[in-house]
């Protein structure tokens, strides 16, 4: 065996060399690697023992992309599209051979060899588009070449890895193999070699594309179906141009025509926001006086206190993943009712061919109803999911404490309510902690876990590692009201109603901000969640709403009841603007002595977003938050702010903090209300010309 570089060796099989990259966790492809394979291949061609080259991956993974460490930093040298060159340019046949995930530059090497096999559960990917980016070592040139333009515009801009069924359908790998992968890889070369099989170079396939010269409407026909997903990101249109220019031109010229629309994007605001927030993902889930070394809790058993929408959610997260859940209600017409709704819900799934009966009863099995609250005796995790009451609450925590085993996790899914005292009313607060699950809980991402004061580092090892495992994107924030996400929400609710009552209307509110990006601006957001949930919680605080309390007076709740700032058809979720709303908010700025005006759209969006980065302010210099990006990370994940944006802290440091904290000054001076004085934290950045994020 020879050692070419730290993490590629060489050997030989009879007459096949065998390059095996070892570079954990994920083989990506760093300098040595690249080094190692550009070696590899010049000694295997100068050896005339050698006759064919298989590459093959140590680990749980063939190449699953770029080393991301190398992001941001000078090109070393070997280059991708030099190393790929020589691959493909090899005068003896190179195989591929794929386990786990052939990802970005790692399905790129694998688009360069002559042959592909892989093991029956690998899959394959061009990603980049995640990253607002594109494939540049090639991908958009190779791959229309070999699966067809349509499937390389469905793999490329929706970035989602395919399976290897459906890679040998398509082209995309020449067989599947099973038992030792390097052995497997050996036995295809000696079969290309028995059968003289010619080199196959994809760069010179020429049938798959000749289909989309004669049909260039694909393109035209493509761009409309992805309209709507791709709204607001650069890389899908750029990805498009590149699988036209394979379409079009030489390989060679589309080879150059994809370098100058990757370059295009490296340089967008797009993919830096996408590149920033990549990063900061991976950066929540490390929390500094947690390491990753700080035992957790096994779950093996789970129960969910409340089978309302929320509770029925959650058991969802753990029957997806294989884990038993207790749901425990107060009477059995309401667990009949909300383990119908789990049901229901699975059959959508598979409705849609994202599931099977199988997988739909599979599931259903793992999910246990019962009236008996001993039931959660043997649970090692139990989450309270009941109305947001404290009352209730510390009812329901003081029964648990009672009847848990000793060392169970206790969690609340509350949205805004103190997790101290929650814990309070137990004898084991460093057992209590904090998972808010957000609505729908089956899918949407974010879990934001709260640590409470005397919560251990068990619980918040516990609670993270859960999270990740039930495939959500866990941030771990503190005890404050609305902890982070609803407590920024707050202050641009709070701007959104005054807005209303100063000249602008929900329609153009909501407006505003779609077209910023987000899924749905305040007004239509309050009538999917129903405006009802709101009014009874301000009636609870002994708070007033004027505009909202007057709309639900007349039990104009929202989507539930066809009504509510909006107007919507039977059947049809598309919000229509109000008439009768419109009076309502007339008459009462006409009471409160308000005199309406014409509010500009760019006057909108500083109102409603600047006040939200004050908050996010405030909420890091009280360490509410671990870091500005984990902020990012909520709002992107549970309330629907467009990635390519970054997320609220990244877009303000992109803005510039004094050009913020000058435009909040500006408003404090027009109105006269404290509500606009910036937070200490970012006057002293915008003095000291520095930003949240470091960007």
């Amino acid at each position: 065996m020879a050692k070419l570089t730290q993490s590629v060796d060489l050997t030989s099989r009879g007459r096949v060399a065998v390059i095996t990259v070892d570079n954990p966790p994920v083989n990506a492809l760093s300098q040595h690697v690249r080094q190692g394979l550009r070696d590899g291949i010049t000694q295997a061609q100068g050896d005339h023992a050698v006759q064919a080259i298989v590459i093959v991956c140590a680990g749980r993974t063939f190449i699953a992309g770029a080393d991301i460490t190398e992001f941001g930093k000078p090109p070393a040298e070997p280059g991708l599209h030099g190393v790929l060159d020589m691959i493909e340019g090899s005068s003896k046949p190179v195989i591929a051979a794929i386990h786990g995930t052939a990802l970005g530059g790692g399905l790129e090497v694998t688009l360069a060899c002559h042959y592909r096999v892989g093991v029956k559960d690998a899959r394959f990917g061009l990603p980049e588009v995640k990253l607002g980016l594109l494939p540049g070592a090639g991908g958009t040139q190779r791959l229309p070449r070999v699966v067809g333009a349509e499937k390389a515009l469905q793999m490329i801009v929706s970035g989602d890895p395919i399976r290897a069924d459906e890679a040998l359908k398509v082209g995309l790998i020449d067989e599947i193999v099973d038992g030792d992968l390097t052995a497997a890889g050996v036995a295809f070369a000696e079969k290309v070699l028995n059968e003289k099989r010619p080199l196959k170079k994809i760069r010179d396939l020429n049938d798959k594309i000749a289909t989309a010269k004669a049909k260039p409407e694909i393109f035209s026909e493509f761009r409309k179906s992805v309209a709507r997903q791709t709204r607001g990101f650069r890389a899908p249109e750029n990805c498009i141009k590149a699988v036209e220019a394979a379409v079009t031109l030489p390989f060679d010229e589309g080879i150059k025509r994809e370098r100058e629309l990757f370059q295009e994007l490296m340089r967008s605001p797009e993919s830096k926001a996408q590149r920033y927030f990549f990063f900061a993902e991976r950066e929540a889930a490390k929390i500094p006086d947690v390491p990753a070394s700080t035992p957790g809790k096994e779950i093996k058993k789970a129960a969910v206190i409340g089978a309302g929408t929320m509770g029925g959610g959650i058991a969802m997260n753990f029957a997806n993943v294989g884990i038993p859940v207790t749901v425990v209600e107060m009477n059995q017409e309401a667990l009949d009712r909300g383990l119908g709704i789990v049901r229901k819900n699975y059959e959508a799934t598979a409705s849609r061919g994202r599931l099977t009966a199988a997988d739909v009863e599979k599931r259903m099995g793992l999910i246990t109803g019962t009236t008996d609250w001993n039931a959660v005796k043997d649970a090692d995790i139990v989450i309270e999911a009941v109305f947001e009451e404290m009352p209730i609450k510390k009812e329901v925590f003081a029964k648990l404490d009672g009847l848990a085993k000793p060392d169970a996790i206790l969690a609340t899914n509350t949205s805004t309510l103190d997790v101290n005292e929650i814990a309070s009313a137990t004898r084991r607060p460093e057992s209590v902690i904090g998972t808010h699950f957000f609505s729908p809980a089956n899918v949407m991402r974010l879990l934001e876990n709260v640590r409470g004061a005397k919560s251990s580092p068990t619980a918040v090892s516990t609670v993270m590692t859960l999270g990740r495992r039930i495939q959500k994107v866990p941030v771990l924030v503190g005890v404050c009201h609305g902890f982070v996400g609803n407590r920024m929400l707050h202050q641009r609710g709070t701007q959104a109603e005054q807005l209303i009552l100063q000249g602008a209307l929900p329609h153009q509110v909501d407006k505003v901000l779609t077209d910023f990006g987000f899924p749905m601006g305040p007004f239509a957001m309050g009538d999917m969640a129903g405006l009802d949930v709101g009014w009874r919680i301000r009636k609870g605080l002994g708070r007033k709403s004027p505009v909202a309390d007057r709309i639900c007076e007349l039990g104009r709740f929202g989507q539930k009841t066809g009504s509510g700032y909006f107007k919507y058809e039977k059947g049809d979720r598309t919000p229509i603007p109000d008439p009768d709303v419109e009076k309502i908010i007339v008459d009462v700025a006409t009471e409160q002595g308000i005199t309406r005006r014409f509010i500009s759209d760019e006057e909108i969006l500083q109102r409603l977003l600047y006040p939200m980065v004050n908050e996010g302010a405030k909420i890091l210099e009280e360490k509410i938050a671990i870091r500005a990006s984990d902020i990012d990370v909520i709002w992107v994940y549970g309330y629907g702010w467009p990635v390519y944006r970054g997320g609220p802290m990244f877009w303000a440091d992109q803005l510039g903090l004094k050009n913020v904290r000058d435009k909040l000054n500006e408003f404090r001076k027009q109105s006269g209300d404290a509500f606009w004085t910036p937070a200490p934290f970012l006057d002293r950045l915008a003095n000291e010309g520095k930003s949240f994020t470091g960007q």
